[in-house]
């Protein structure tokens, strides 16, 4: 486990070393509307900018990877959520709509004009309440194996269950839930330590809220305001209703890994960079994303 862990860390900080000398390199602090410090990263030029949003228990390392590459051809962002990696934790509403601040937040302190928005998992609510809150600068959005099904509910006993389950032993049904849903069987080693060592790091009063927020989120109210593009990256590991998604986001198309688990920006990142670069394509394609 030691020599696994110490290969992540290697291979993280060799790519934060690319990032760090990239052109425009700058890390900062953005002040969120209820007053939270959100750390961000941000490198390279060009237009629109790629603003990456990362999941519940994660933290903007997460994407390095697709800041290094992308940073040749776009202005790259990445942030951390507020409760996450070094954004501060002194927020007393842990709901997606702060979490959506958050996002627009780092966008105006950076002044950019024109973004995409791409959030993986719990980034996916975030990006779309940012959207609705800034229509004038979204060229578009990608979802990363997040709301792949947009009329899909839980249910409010079954959200209660599970947030008891996470009060009563947060660590235990934490890693339970993440290797049973969102790892695969061909999820690397190096990949499963870090995740779990990033999402444990969280303090149990925000996962748990977060987690609470996000699964009682209802993404038809922004949708019904968002009027950019939608496009999507998600593991075949649940069904994704593209049809069904289509009467919300007109154009939507989503591109589907198969064989990998959650992560899969760092399970597979060569295959899921060519997707996402497909994606800006289309997003520019169909008028957004230029």
């Amino acid at each position: 486990m030691k020599t696994t862990l110490g290969l992540a860390v290697g291979l993280v900080a060799l790519t934060r070393t690319a990032l760090a000398g990239s052109p425009g390199a700058v890390s900062g602090t953005a002040t969120s509307a209820d007053g939270v410090p959100i750390r961000y990263d941000a490198a390279g030029k060009g237009d629109p900018a790629l603003v990456f949003v990362h999941c519940g228990g994660c933290n903007r390392g997460f994407w390095d990877g697709q800041m290094a590459l992308f940073a040749a051809t776009h202005r790259v962002v990445a942030l951390d959520l507020a409760g996450h990696g070094q954004s501060g934790r002194e927020r007393k509403d842990w709901t997606t709509a702060a979490f959506g601040q958050d996002v627009v937040a780092v966008v105006e302190a950076l002044g950019l004009n024109r973004v995409v928005l791409i959030g993986h998992s719990l980034g996916g609510p975030a990006v779309l309440e940012a959207a609705r809150r800034m229509p004038d600068r979204v060229a578009g959005l990608v979802l990363v194996d997040s709301w792949v099904d947009f009329e899909g509910r839980i249910p409010a006993e079954e959200i209660e269950k599970f947030v008891s389950a996470l009060q009563a032993d947060y660590r235990g049904t934490t890693t339970a839930i993440t290797a049973q849903y969102l790892f695969s069987a061909s999820t690397p080693e190096p990949v499963r330590v870090r995740v779990l060592e990033a999402v444990l790091s969280v303090p149990q009063e925000i996962g748990v809220a977060a987690a609470r927020s996000s699964m009682a989120y209802s993404p038809l109210p922004a949708l019904l305001e968002i009027k950019a593009p939608i496009r999507a990256i998600s593991s075949d590991r649940f069904p994704s209703n593209v049809e069904g998604n289509r009467k919300y986001a007109p154009g939507y198309q989503a591109a589907i890994m198969e064989g990998v688990g959650h992560y899969l920006m760092l399970e597979q990142p060569e295959a899921f960079n060519e997707l996402l670069a497909w994606a800006l394509r289309e997003l520019a394609r169909s008028g957004g994303g230029r």
